[in-house]
């Protein structure tokens, strides 16, 4: 909320600003408070339908809306601000820009005054992300697109302010065409890196490799378990794991107490890790498996003959 009316007023500021001095960095900012702008409220609607419970539609919960809206907003960084940065540094360098004394005081005390304001919203973000355990709080893809988007705006800002003071020394517009171009190369580079980001948890990102070797690790302590022959794990939101562990039990165990100790082990796990919501065990016999997975070759003869039509009273038919 604190980065979204800081980047409208910013955004304001910088459009008039930049139009009454006809300056190209002063514009490219402009567009970058928009495309900042529109995202926040990406944000803003990715944190509440995020929230929304399972139903039956989408059994494992909305979680995976924060990705969605956070690549959104990755793609409105880059076409909206990106782009036209680029566009604008393009055309200053064809067509030049000329400014009077008073346009560049007015840019300068406009890009002065967002430069604050950018600033006191990064604070804000990176105070956020402390106060959620530092690199733990930049898991959530919302505060993570924020502090990208401020950080961006704070280098952004001091671009913009070298190319126009630079621009009014020299008389000439490539430094101020540069600035914009600058701009335009930084806002892809992050929008690629945010994109990146969303896309993977999109498409099914794994929980991080310390929590997987917790899950495995408590599961291979269960008396019951020999081992854990596989274990997936798939982030479906930001607090929100699924975990499918293919797992082989002790000899001698009947149907009722695989039953109850699956059931034990699942509420275990969930209380030690409070992410994993979702669980799911799949209990096999690791000497079978290994047996159906050699090649017949490699069988001794007897389990071939066993497994042969003939033994078995299977005919063949045309």
């Amino acid at each position: 909320m604190v980065a979204l009316a800081a980047n409208l007023v910013i955004a304001a500021a910088k459009a008039v600003g930049g139009i009454v001095a006809g300056s190209p960095a002063l514009l490219s900012e402009a567009a970058h408070s928009v495309a900042d702008s529109l995202n926040e409220v990406f944000l803003l609607t990715a944190l509440r339908r995020s929230r929304r419970p399972a139903d039956r539609k989408h059994p494992f919960g909305y979680g995976k809306e924060r990705f969605f809206w956070s690549l959104l907003a990755a793609v409105g960084i880059f076409v909206m601000g990106g782009c036209f940065s680029v566009l604008q540094g393009v055309e200053a360098l064809r067509n030049g820009a000329e400014e009077s004394f008073g346009g560049y005081v007015a840019g300068l005390v406009v890009l002065a005054v967002a430069l604050v304001a950018e600033g006191v919203s990064l604070l804000r973000a990176l105070h956020q992300v402390r106060r959620q355990g530092g690199k733990e709080g930049l898991r959530d893809p919302a505060l993570r697109t924020v502090v990208a988007e401020d950080g961006t705006a704070v280098l952004g800002v001091t671009l913009a302010m070298i190319g126009m003071a630079l621009h009014m020394v020299t008389g000439q517009v490539v430094w101020e065409a540069s600035a914009s171009l600058a701009i335009g190369a930084l806002l892809g580079y992050v929008a690629y890196r945010l994109g990146r980001d969303a896309r993977d948890q999109l498409i099914g990102e794994a929980a991080d490799p310390e929590l997987s070797d917790r899950i495995r690790d408590m599961l291979e302590e269960q008396a019951e378990i020999d081992s854990v022959e596989s274990l997936f794990t798939m982030k479906m939101g930001l607090d929100s794991v699924l975990v499918a562990a293919r797992i082989d039990l002790a000899p001698g165990l009947d149907s009722e107490e695989v039953e109850r100790v699956s059931v034990r082990i699942k509420a275990s796990l969930r209380d030690a890790v409070s992410e994993a919501d979702q669980v799911f065990l799949d209990v096999t016999d690791r000497v079978e498996e290994e047996r159906r997975e050699r090649p017949a070759t490699a069988r001794p003869a007897e389990e071939r003959a066993q497994e042969s039509p003939a033994a078995t009273g299977e005919r063949g038919g045309a």
